[in-house]
């Protein structure tokens, strides 16, 4: 297919968008401000290497969400906008600093720190989220940080099993005492192979297990995005899922193919359908729950929610 082709094929697949799925970015001044600043300051969040649509919205409400150790992810999932199949950076010592100073500058009161995932690295990443978030409350202590990370799995070390190393880096999270531990789902049981390449459905459920192990009273967090062809009763299967490990918060929106490089969007879920089943999440116990077409991660992720 020609260039030309795909720029045609990928014009009408956004114009078949439903009605709900469009929406203003927001207030351009206020995202003009941020991406100013976050250029300046050589970092990245997800909301502008992900195309969130709600940044404009979370930028005004005081929100970001930062993309730490590079853009280029060890994984190539078959949903997500990150650049990836190439070796990442090497990473940014000034990073944690630049990254504290734009939240500052920013005067954000809540943060959301995630992470490509670093394969390579021995620690897998885990002391980028730590240092990060020493940064960020040297400069700006009233600032509550969530972290969202990868399932800490990759690396070898004699001696060490993959499931003991990546305990090993839950716990150095952990013991930083972030304001939410997150781990998305991403998708049902049945689907991750094909959306989530190189994670696996039970190896995330025991991310969000050991949390809680080390911190009964550290909230957990995860996510689904729908539309990958999914089913409702295989939706409430992960809901309980996540319950079953103590999960207490859950997001749920609807997946929009990032480009024709991307898997395909099998079914556009409607509003009522996300009311639903926010609905039957608050019925399994889940203390805060966020069900939209538009719902991200990181969405409102500092406010209370019914």
């Amino acid at each position: 297919m020609s260039d030309r082709d795909r720029r045609a094929q990928r014009r009408a697949e956004l114009a078949t968008l439903p009605p709900w799925l469009r929406r203003p970015l927001g207030q351009a001044s206020e995202i003009s401000r941020v991406q100013r600043i976050i250029k300046q300051r050589q970092i990245h969040t997800i909301c502008e290497e992900g195309r969130c649509p709600n940044r404009g919205e979370c930028y005004a409400q005081g929100t970001a969400t930062f993309l730490l150790m590079g853009p280029t992810c060890t994984r190539s999932c078959g949903f997500c906008q990150v650049d990836s199949g190439h070796a990442p950076m090497p990473l940014d010592p000034e990073e944690p600093q630049q990254v504290a100073t734009a939240v500052e500058q920013l005067q954000l009161r809540y943060v959301v720190l995630t992470a490509v995932a670093r394969d390579d690295l021995a620690d897998g990443g885990a002391g980028g989220f730590v240092q990060t978030m020493l940064a960020i409350r040297d400069r700006s202590p009233e600032t509550q940080i969530e972290v969202l990370t990868s399932d800490f799995w990759g690396g070898r070390e004699a001696g060490t099993s993959p499931e003991q190393l990546q305990q090993q880096r839950i716990e150095q999270v952990v013991a930083a005492k972030p304001a939410c531990f997150n781990h998305n789902l991403e998708t049902v049981r049945r689907l991750q192979g094909p959306v989530r390449r190189g994670a696996k459905y039970d190896r995330s459920l025991k991310v969000l297990r050991h949390v809680k192990r080390l911190n009964p009273n550290l909230p957990t967090k995860s996510g689904l995005m729908l539309g990958h062809g999914e089913t409702e009763a295989e939706i409430i299967q992960a809901m309980k899922d996540l319950r079953a490990v103590g999960c207490d918060r859950l997001t749920l929106g609807q997946y929009m193919r990032p480009s024709l490089d991307h898997l395909p969007v099998r079914h556009y879920w409607h509003p009522e359908d996300f009311d639903r089943l926010g609905d039957i999440a608050r019925d399994l116990g889940f203390s805060q729950v966020r069900s939209g077409p538009l719902v991200r991660s990181s969405y409102h992720a500092g406010d209370p929610a019914p």
